[in-house]
């Protein structure tokens, strides 16, 4: 598994960004591939999941309404659509997923694989 994330660029506040996530190989029912980010010079922090099998949905309140994941099945494939981005949303965006997902969506240490991560930079 070699998770490549991209789509990262430098855009001004108000615009859209869309992240796409792929290189997962085999996922299952009960796997689930998740976004987080990393601010310069903070933490990396959560931002969306989404459950392979249901399709549930989970998002940061700091995303939630103007971000949404999706997954595409025959692509084995997952975006996350950015709209209305602001300047706090600068940060480098990682996608990872979880073979075998228990609901602790917020602990990086649940992920299995992680990709190499694509810059999001967000002008005012």
């Amino acid at each position: 598994v070699q998770l490549q994330a991209s789509g990262g660029g430098l855009v001004q506040a108000g615009d859209s960004l869309r992240l796409s996530c792929t290189g997962f190989g085999r996922l299952f029912s009960s796997s689930a591939v998740g976004w987080f980010r990393q601010p310069p010079g903070k933490e990396r922090e959560f931002v969306a999941l989404i459950r392979w099998g249901r399709g549930s949905t989970y998002y940061a309140d700091s995303v939630k309404g103007r971000f949404t994941i999706s997954r595409k099945y025959g692509e084995n494939a997952v975006s996350l659509q950015m709209n209305s981005l602001k300047p706090e949303d600068t940060a480098v965006y990682f996608c990872a997923a979880d073979v075998d997902y228990r609901g602790s969506y917020l602990n990086k240490e649940e992920y299995d694989y992680w990709g190499q991560g694509t810059l999001v930079t967000v002008s005012s």
